[in-house]
């Protein structure tokens, strides 16, 4: 059988991290196997891997392969998700800090591909959201998301307030430094800190976690994934950031109305990492702050 994986790199690496990634390289050569990188990766594979007999794609050819191994943390693997459509499975190695997401450490990277090599592997579905800016009934942005959407402020001491509906029901409204959406597996993220709870990957649901809300009453709120929600700025300043999942940004004003749901069907597809437990991973990754260095 034939294999096309595609290797994803974190956006910079020291000198150690990319004679891992020429090792990788290395044993892709010795396996017989296709491998490719990133159009963007030209430069630095050219300047520290010398045996590269793999060839260079761009981000939309990503779902034709039949596997993505992505080296990096847990934002090299998350970036990954929102370019990926399909069934592909995505093989996450933690070369990051935190690396709670990515279900593989460094050392176990050959012995996971070996498997995969041997149809060995298994796979676990992770549902993707997706997130539309419409301003006087033109969608003006568009995408998708695996861990949290964000509304916060710009400028700074100043709170802004947002309105909140699910399904075209009121929800509630909030004025504070802002707003954070996030999936269960995003629970673990920006929303934690900002107190909001932790989530099983498996709940289908969605969490609304206020940013430092200007009042008593408003605590986090998880809703069913299966209803839409609608936000829509109340002030007039033109300063509100929508982030999306770290990575992305899109500025808001007050005529916006902004709608999170998802669709069903999409999903990505991760490698599943028979060793790892999800509660032992949050007793060593939170509780003891465990990072990898």
């Amino acid at each position: 059988m034939s294999h096309k994986v595609a290797i994803i790199l974190k956006p910079s690496g020291d000198q150690q991290y990319m004679n891992t990634v020429s090792h990788v390289v290395t044993w892709f050569n010795n396996k017989k196997i296709s491998y490719s990188f990133l159009e963007k990766e030209k430069n630095r594979i050219s300047d520290s891997v010398s045996d590269f007999k793999g060839r260079y794609i761009t981000k939309d050819s990503l779902s034709d392969q039949d596997l993505i191994l992505t080296l990096g943390g847990d934002g090299t693997l998350i970036g990954t998700c929102r370019k990926v459509f399909g069934n592909t499975p995505i093989l996450g190695v933690n070369y990051g800090k935190l690396g709670f997401i990515t279900e593989f450490s460094g050392h176990e990277m050959f012995d996971i591909l070996d498997k995969y090599i041997k149809s060995e592997i298994e796979t676990k579905e992770i549902q993707m959201f997706h997130i539309t800016v419409e301003r006087n009934g033109k969608k003006v942005f568009e995408k998708r998301f695996i861990n949290d959407a964000v509304f916060s402020k710009n400028n700074i001491a100043r709170m802004f307030e947002l309105a909140v509906e699910s399904n075209n029901k009121v929800l509630f409204n909030v004025a504070g430094d802002g707003l954070i959406i996030s999936s269960p597996l995003g629970s673990t993220a920006y929303s934690l800190a900002a107190g909001g709870p932790i989530v099983h990957p498996d709940v289908k649901g969605l969490t609304l976690t206020p940013i430092c809300p200007h009042g008593l009453t408003h605590r986090p709120l998880i809703i069913p994934d299966d209803q839409s929600v609608q936000v829509q700025l109340l002030d007039k300043h033109k300063d509100v950031c929508l982030t999306i999942d770290g990575q992305v940004t899109f500025d808001v004003i007050p005529e916006d109305k902004i709608i999170i749901s998802k669709e069903e069907n999409d999903k990505v597809h991760f490698v599943v990492n028979p060793n790892k437990d999800y509660f032992l991973t949050l007793k060593e990754k939170f509780f003891l702050s465990k990072r990898a260095h």
